[in-house]
């Protein structure tokens, strides 16, 4: 189903800027903009991003049993040392 919305546009600062509406509005706090021609196209995320196949591996992983988790150490750090 194609959706469409007229919406206006405007200046924040020295950018052009348009307001989504929020039927429109996207998740996350990352879009990803190109233009295609006379178009502009946002999607959600970044998903070539520097940190995407990172994000994608760690979401598939599964989380840390109570018998993985890291021992609770108590360890004072060092005193001064008198020069």
């Amino acid at each position: 189903m194609n959706v469409q919305r007229k919406v206006k546009l405007f200046r924040n600062g020295r950018n052009q800027a348009v307001r989504i509406p929020r039927e429109f509005e996207l998740p996350g706090d990352e879009a990803v903009m190109r233009k295609e021609g006379d178009r502009l196209v946002i999607e959600a995320g970044a998903p070539n991003g520097p940190n995407a196949r990172l994000l994608a591996v760690l979401k598939a992983l599964e989380p840390l049993s109570a018998e993985d988790a890291l021992p609770i150490v108590e360890d004072d750090p060092p005193g001064p040392v008198a020069i």
